[in-house]
């Protein structure tokens, strides 16, 4: 008797751990099954109050209240976002850190000769949430309406007229290196510290040129002391439908948008990076969330997986391009 239940005794305890055992590859191979279950960080790479430090603010407030869990944004500016970059390249590959990007991370190696970290082999793009487009204004005062006519003039005034950028080695100073090669333009290239005082110089007539960004444009769009020429990306903006694209008007290259899209570390595991694709996509994914989006000047487009890690891939290969071809660089 005492055998017996001795066997049953064994028999139960090997059924307990084959079951125990079970229990816990399954769990190992579901890594997101529990995630979140503590405090996730947002890492913005700029100062607060930009278009990026919003777009985090607005994800953070929506993954809390739908995940019950604390989803706080940290502002890490310096190094043309590079700090913030590389703290979350570097973090622990759990899902608990996590990068808001925009396309500054991908055309930096092809600017810097040291960044610390390798954007395609240490991080891993979650979910794309906005896109911005450049549009390359004029004062009204300038003698062309269009941009034909803008080519045709500074052409005929070799060394005359400047374009601004809203910084050196930004996508507006990328842009107009790209259309002074492609239609061999002599253009002075002024650097400012930021879309508003490029814009405010442009307003007043200070300014020749200057390829400026969405959302510092939104607000004078309209205002008859601009003109505006041409847009980027590979489709008209719904801000400025009557404003042809570079592309339409024959010149190359002009495609890729600027971006914003979250990255964890390289090493997490692909259920935790899909779980937060996937909500993210579905939380900005509503009427009033776009709205907010729109409002801030950006086009709102949601792309994860596969397609976004192509997207990146193929914009860094452009960017990578036209850089080269233009030859900017960045001394460090």
């Amino acid at each position: 008797m005492k055998q017996r239940f001795a066997r049953w005794i064994g028999a139960s305890a090997v059924a307990l751990g084959l079951v125990w055992a079970h229990g816990a590859t399954f769990a190992q191979a579901d890594p997101a099954a529990n995630f979140p279950d503590r405090q996730i960080r947002i890492i913005v790479p700029y100062s607060a109050g930009g278009s990026t430090d919003a777009l985090g603010r607005l994800v953070a407030a929506e993954l809390a209240n739908a995940w019950k869990q604390p989803v706080i944004v940290e502002n890490k500016p310096g190094a043309g976002g590079m700090i913030g970059n590389d703290l979350v390249a570097k973090s622990p590959p759990d899902g608990y850190t996590v990068l808001l990007g925009i396309t500054a991370i991908i055309q930096g190696p092809h600017l810097f000769t040291k960044i610390p970290y390798n954007v395609m082999t240490d991080l891993v793009p979650v979910a794309q949430i906005g896109l911005s487009q450049d549009f390359l204004v004029v004062p009204a005062r300038f003698p062309a309406n269009t941009l034909e006519e803008f080519i045709a003039e500074v052409k005929a005034n070799p060394g005359k007229y400047s374009y601004g950028s809203y910084g050196a080695a930004t996508s507006s100073n990328i842009h107009g290196e790209m259309l002074k090669k492609q239609a061999g333009l002599d253009l002075t290239h002024i650097p400012y510290k930021g879309g508003a005082p490029q814009l405010t110089d442009i307003l007043g007539g200070q300014l020749d040129a200057a390829f400026i960004d969405v959302g510092n444009l939104r607000a004078q769009a309209k205002s008859d002391k601009i003109k505006i020429l041409a847009s980027t990306g590979e489709k008209r903006s719904d801000i400025l439908p009557n404003v042809r694209t570079l592309t339409e008007l024959g010149y190359k290259d002009f495609e890729p948008y600027g971006f914003f899209t979250f990255f964890l570390p390289a090493a997490t595991p692909r259920p935790i990076v899909d779980k937060l694709s996937a909500e993210i996509i579905r939380l900005l994914n509503s009427p009033a969330n776009k709205a907010k989006i729109e409002g801030m000047g950006l086009q709102p487009n949601f792309v994860g997986g596969a397609e976004l890690a192509a997207l990146i891939r193929r914009d860094s290969k452009i960017w990578g391009d036209v850089i080269k071809a233009s030859n900017i660089r960045v001394e460090q």
